[in-house]
């Protein structure tokens, strides 16, 4: 599902990453990107090879962290990005990089 409304209001999502995506520096890139667009959250390696993430911050920065989510670093295959734009990360503020 993709987001819409005022890129200045604040939103949140959650969501996994499918593919060739750990061990490449996935994790890494993302929270780096997340960080450097001043938003919250974190993100996870999963069992099953995914990767999962949560974040905060204005649509806007979002938005562009999504694009960067579905192309990923240059090591990495993302084959699939899925989105839940009705959660969000737990915490409002920080950002981390989790097992």
């Amino acid at each position: 599902m993709e987001e819409t409304g005022d890129p200045d209001s604040d939103a949140s999502f959650t969501g996994t990453a499918s593919g060739h995506v750990q061990g490449v520096g996935y994790r890494a890139f993302a929270a780096g990107i997340a960080s450097s667009l001043g938003l919250h959250g974190w993100v996870r390696n999963l069992p099953d090879g995914r990767v999962a993430f949560a974040f905060r911050g204005r649509r806007k920065e979002l938005g562009l962290l999504v694009l960067a989510l579905g192309s990923g670093p240059p090591l990495a295959d993302v084959a699939e990005l899925e989105l839940d734009w009705t959660k969000g990360p737990d915490d409002e503020t920080g950002l981390e990089v989790r097992g």
